[in-house]
């Protein structure tokens, strides 16, 4: 039984792994790159930047935004009941800059339900969402929304999922997740918009049809991760979802062990709160192209309880019988996976660099991924899972959030 249960620690990432670097390279060879039809009068664009505790950050990323190199947009930026002092500074921001509408809420009731009311408040016909401790690159909308253009093939197109990079590259830890971000990330979504369907969109940045958001309900307030839940939600109403490299969103990253952990276990346990309230996929033939990446976060799942389980008897048995066969990521089979980890991340970077000049010089960090990000990885699916399955009990309540981990912020 223990060698059945190996096998599947071992082949499970193997496949997936040959199976993105082969999407990956379809997606990059293939995809044209979409241009704005009107660049003289450009649709409306909402740019929704919800705020919590951002005293920090919200300077910056606002002077960012209003330096895009698009012609006709608007940020409202919602402060979701913060702590510190961050409603003072958009109340000025507000006086600074002409195209800065401020939503100042009292209560802290989470992300999603501050995008609700900057849904509301918004007056384009397509929105962007931004993380406030983000800096949108200044071209990112002239790649973004030709993607909604009818002349584009764009009826259909619900959302546009952005790439997300690292910013603030100064720590083992900042530049490890630089690959990740490159090779785990970004490949996969190459990958799933290959097969038709993405997990998630990427909540840092990614653009909206107003009209798909209201269509399928808008963002669940109750889950952990209002992205994971709204990509599902669009995509089980049919509306499409695309990825677009080069729409660049510069990003912090948590530089602590500690909050390194905390993100991911947040992440682990939105994927898995999507995978409990979508069972009903299962039964409607017309969502049966969603069925593989239901299927894959599920294996996933699976994977990281086994994964710990052998690592358990493989610990007894080094200790009580010096037996080292069942300890897959650290015997031979481990150094095949670890050789096709860094297979991976060197397309998934070489095909980066296209879009971040000069990221490939961090590739010698892809092999701690290896030896770090694995443990760290299965660990957090096992602490998020008893979470998740609380979440009926928790429909209906406000999903609040905390400050992050934000590495280092005074970076440029």
């Amino acid at each position: 039984m223990l060698d059945y249960l190996n096998n599947f620690v071992f082949w499970y990432p193997l496949v997936m792994s040959i199976m993105w670097i082969v999407g990956g390279l379809i997606f990059y060879s293939t995809r044209k790159t979409s241009v704005l039809i009107d660049v003289d009068n450009p649709p409306l664009v909402s740019l929704l930047i919800p705020c919590y505790n951002e005293n920090q950050t919200v300077r910056n990323t606002l002077k960012k935004l209003d330096e895009l190199n698009y012609k006709n947009y608007e940020m409202i930026a919602i402060n979701d009941g913060s702590s510190d002092n961050t409603a003072e500074i958009l109340k000025e921001l507000a006086e600074e800059y002409n195209r800065l509408r401020v939503i100042d809420l009292k209560i802290n009731k989470g992300k999603a339900n501050a995008l609700h009311v900057g849904l509301l408040a918004s007056k384009g016909e397509y929105l962007v969402c931004i993380d406030a401790d983000a800096y949108l690159d200044k071209d990112a909308l002239n790649y973004m929304i030709p993607h909604f253009i009818k002349m584009n093939n764009g009826e259909r197109v619900g959302a546009v999922t952005g790439n997300p990079r690292v910013r603030n590259k100064t720590s083992l830890l900042a530049k490890i997740q630089i690959c990740e971000f490159s090779s785990i990330v970004g490949m996969s979504k190459r990958c799933q918009r290959v097969l038709g369907k993405v997990m998630t969109v990427s909540g840092v940045v990614v653009a909206f049809r107003k009209k798909a958001l209201i269509d399928c309900g808008l963002w669940d307030k109750d889950l952990a991760t209002e992205d994971i839940g709204i990509t599902w939600k669009l995509q089980k109403r049919f509306w499409d979802i695309r990825y677009e490299p080069n729409a660049i969103c510069w990003m912090l990253v948590p530089e602590t062990i500690k909050g390194l952990f905390y993100q991911r276990k947040r992440w682990s346990q939105g994927g898995a709160e999507v995978v409990l309230r979508h069972t009903n996929i299962l039964k409607d033939i017309r969502q049966r192209r969603l069925i593989p990446i239901y299927i894959e976060q599920i294996l996933s799942t699976v994977w990281a309880f086994l994964w710990f389980f052998l690592f358990i008897i493989s610990l007894v048995n080094a200790i009580v019988y010096k037996d080292l066969s069942y300890i897959t990521l650290v015997s031979k089979d481990g150094l095949y996976l670890a050789g096709m980890c860094l297979i991976q991340f060197f397309i998934s970077m070489r095909i980066d660099e296209h879009y971040e000049k000069n990221s490939f010089k961090y590739y010698f960090y892809s092999i701690w991924y290896a030896f770090l990000y694995w443990y760290l990885n299965g660990l957090v699916v096992i602490v998020a899972i008893p979470r998740s399955l609380s979440l009926k009990f928790r429909k209906n309540q406000f999903a609040t959030w905390k400050s992050p981990d934000r590495g280092i912020v005074n970076v440029n």
